[in-house]
């Protein structure tokens, strides 16, 4: 298994932030079934004022391009994505086209 952790910003909005947070209560079983479907085993994403921290524990075959292929190709979860999509800002130095940006691991203890 492998793991990842990835960020993206909210805006300074408290009511959105709430918003974003009681999707993430009743998330769509479609959307659940396509993260299950990629390969991650786990995800957790954890919050603090407007940034956002995910965690993922994935199988060894994961790739995030192929996850990326199956999002597009489902359009429940495009769907999911645009609606998130208002809530999510990419964090100062994710790559053009990115949202959630992957972390570098500097310490595994």
């Amino acid at each position: 298994m492998k793991q990842y952790a990835l960020a993206v910003d909210m805006p300074d909005d408290s009511k959105l932030i709430e918003k974003y947070i009681q999707h993430h209560k009743n998330v769509w079983p479609e959307v659940l079934k396509s993260i299950r479907d990629s390969g991650i085993t786990n995800m957790k994403i954890y919050h603090i004022g407007n940034r956002l921290y995910m965690h993922l524990t994935v199988e060894d075959d994961f790739s995030f391009e192929q996850k990326n292929k199956m999002d597009l190709a489902n359009p429940i979860v495009q769907k999911w994505e645009r609606l998130m999509s208002q809530y999510q800002i990419p964090i100062p130095w994710a790559r053009s086209c990115q949202k959630w940006t992957p972390l570098n691991l500097i310490f595994d203890y």
